[in-house]
């Protein structure tokens, strides 16, 4: 897959795999409209190209993302920055409709709106020098892309506001012990480590996972009459595909079922 004219993001695909990186390292890959808008391409592609099974999402250089880029605040207009952030919104609303599992592979630190990026994919795989930091209260600014609800879910309001309030770093080692980080890698295997998982990811049932992912984030908000509902009126759609069927038979042959996603 291919972005056409837009130097900020880089995409390949392998083995069922969408690798998406952003490519700005001179500035740790802050956010661009340019690379906001090649994410939010690549990922309305992907929900059409059977080819793709899974996404990941990573950063070029040194980090994985720094979020806004400092350098340009206070130069804006109030009317740039509600547009921008519009933007924003749109990609992780794209990010949190696709029918497909998207994974964070973090490196060096995540900060900002950065870190709110990687809080909106499926799973988070980080290597062991990743730092997390929610930096906006050292500029006055309050979380955006997310972080206010995404952290509050996962982790409480209580330490939600500490980060917010402190913008103190969170070790990939606390990170994962507060449930924010799946799995943690050294540097030297991260890359092979996360194209094994992705890869794992990609042959399983596609079809599911995209429910799967669906009504996991519908149940942050609904009540259990609500998800007891979808999970029914979902599994009488799920006996009929071709998934289902294959996965039937490979238990009944004692062998690992190809998924085809349909």
């Amino acid at each position: 897959m291919t972005i056409e004219g837009n130097e900020h993001v880089l995409a390949e695909t392998k083995e069922g795999v969408l690798y998406l990186t952003m490519n700005r390292p001179d500035s740790l890959n802050a956010f661009s409209p340019t690379m906001m808008q090649g994410l939010k391409e690549a990922l309305g592609k992907a929900q059409d190209d059977a080819d793709v099974r899974t996404v990941v999402l990573s950063g070029a250089g040194r980090a994985f993302s720094a979020g806004g880029d400092v350098k340009t605040m206070g130069d804006n207009a109030p009317l740039d920055i509600y547009e921008h952030i519009g933007e924003l919104n749109e990609l992780i609303l794209t990010m949190k409709d696709l029918d497909k599992p998207i994974v964070a592979a973090v490196h060096g630190f995540a900060a900002g709106a950065g870190f709110n990026l990687a809080l909106a994919c499926d799973i988070i795989l980080a290597a062991e020098d990743t730092n997390f930091i929610l930096s906006f209260s050292k500029v006055g600014l309050v979380s955006d892309g997310g972080g206010h609800y995404f952290l509050s879910k996962l982790i409480g309001p209580y330490r939600t506001k500490e980060l917010l309030f402190s913008a103190e770093p969170v070790s990939v080692t606390k990170a994962q012990e507060l449930g924010i980080v799946n799995h943690v890698y050294r540097q030297e295997e991260m890359q092979q480590k996360v194209h094994e998982f992705a890869v794992k990811l990609a042959s399983g049932p596609a079809v599911a996972y995209g429910f799967m992912k669906k009504i996991v984030d519908q149940a942050l908000d609904a009540d259990l009459a609500t998800i007891l509902e979808r999970e029914r009126t979902t599994q009488a759609t799920m006996v009929s595909t071709e998934d289902h069927k294959e996965g039937v038979q490979a238990f009944k042959e004692k062998r690992t079922p190809k998924f085809k996603g349909n």
